[in-house]
Formats: structure tokens, sequence, C-alpha cells
């Protein structure tokens, strides 16, 4: 669509992952003709985009401003278009920054510079992008203890990518994140829409105080509002 001079849509990259089909376009929406919007899409499911991630960003600033001290270690679980990364970095108390992400197909987005922020995560030596399940990372301890581990995998522990995660957002699988944080350390999960009280009464038989924060939101696209919320528990 669109032409040479001015291209209104371009499909970056279309692949058959584990997970499904997975596509990663941009376009430039009517309303907004000089600026690429980039999405991404697993089979008919839309996961995000770069022009909505206001929530994505407080996932990093919800949970990192808890902290106390210096050289933070921090875990992203799920890297996506790299805005929660990206947030977490900006954060000069950050030591290291581990993101692991499941899909292989999408670490190589990044290391294409296909989306916008991979210049800006590559080119920052605290940063490390592992391909690997992040559920299983954290059992296994691969990457020791840290300070903060932010979780944006699912659309929440009802609506799941799959059907493997579940078990990280039982009561046991949260004890398993528990272990993997630093005295005064924070788990914080990213969920689409509002807040599931029987997830919230689980985090806090596992962690006792845990606070649920609604991110209200506006899609200038579509022109709704719109909410997702944020689960953040400290040791």
């Amino acid at each position: 669509m669109g032409n040479a001079k001015w291209p209104f849509y371009e499909e970056l990259d279309f692949c058959q992952t584990e997970l499904g089909e997975l596509l990663l376009r941009r376009r430039r929406p009517i309303s907004m003709p000089e600026l690429w919007v980039y999405e991404v899409k697993l089979d008919e499911r839309f996961l995000m985009s770069s022009l909505v991630h206001d929530s994505e960003d407080e996932l990093a600033r919800l949970s990192l401003r808890r902290l106390e001290g210096q050289q933070w270690r921090v875990l992203v679980g799920g890297l996506g278009l790299g805005h929660t990364a990206a947030e977490v970095l900006t954060w000069a108390q950050v030591e290291a920054l581990d993101v692991v992400e499941y899909l292989p197909e999408v670490i190589e987005w990044h290391q294409r510079d296909l989306v916008p922020l991979a210049a800006a995560l590559d080119g920052d030596e605290r940063c490390r992008i592992v391909q690997g399940d992040c559920f299983q990372w954290i059992r296994d301890g691969s990457g020791g203890s840290y300070d903060a581990v932010l979780i944006d995998i699912d659309d929440s522990p009802e609506h799941l990518l799959s059907p493997n995660h579940g078990s990280f957002y039982s009561e046991e699988g949260l004890v398993e994140v528990r272990r993997s944080l630093r005295p005064g350390g924070v788990l914080a999960v990213w969920t689409a829409g509002l807040v599931l009280p029987h997830f919230l009464e689980r985090m806090r038989r596992v962690f006792g105080t845990v606070d649920a924060e609604a991110v209200e939101f506006h899609n200038p696209l579509h022109h709704l509002d719109d909410v997702n919320t944020v689960y953040v528990a400290q040791v």
C-alpha cells in the first residue's frame, strides 16, 4: 500500500513461531501521517503498539521507585518492542539489566534494527538480552538474585500466551520469585484490564502487602480510554 515516496504500510517481518504466526508491521495512521506506528500481532491477537506504551513504562517506574541504594540488578521478562527495558535503563542506579525473551524471532527484530528502540538497548552495556523461558530462568536461578523482577509476558494469569505459564502465577510460583529477590526487592506484574481480586489475594499470601496500580491511558487511534493493572509486591 502507499507509494515509494510516501509509504503508509510496511510488513517488516512475518514468521511462524512456536506460539503461532508472528507479525511485525508499521503504518502511518491517516490522522498522524508523519508518524510510524509499530505493531505486533500473534495469530489474530493484537499484542502491542509503539504508540501506546504507558503501562509498559509504568511497570518499570512503579517498581523501581520503591528501591533504595545503588547498583540495582533488574530482570525484565518479555522484550517485545523494548519499552519496559528502555525505561529501566533511564535509571542511573541500574547496574545490570537482564531481558529474557522466549521467541528468538523477537530478539532478531532488535538485532536487525527493525524496531525503534533497538539501538538504545544494544548501545547500553548494562543491558543483556537472553533467549529463553523467563519463568524457567527464575526457577533455575540462572541470573542469580535481583532487586527487581518485572513481568510483561501474558495478558493476565487467566489469559496466557502458553498454558505452560500457568504455574508461575500459582502460589508456589510466586514463592520461587520471592526467593530470587534480594532484601527489599520488588516483583511487578503487568496485566491487561482491571484488577483480578483472586490474583491480588494470592500475591498477598506470599508477599504480604501488595499494591494493584491501575494505569489509565488514551488510545488516540481508536479514540478510546483503556486501563491496565500493575501488581507490585516488595520483600
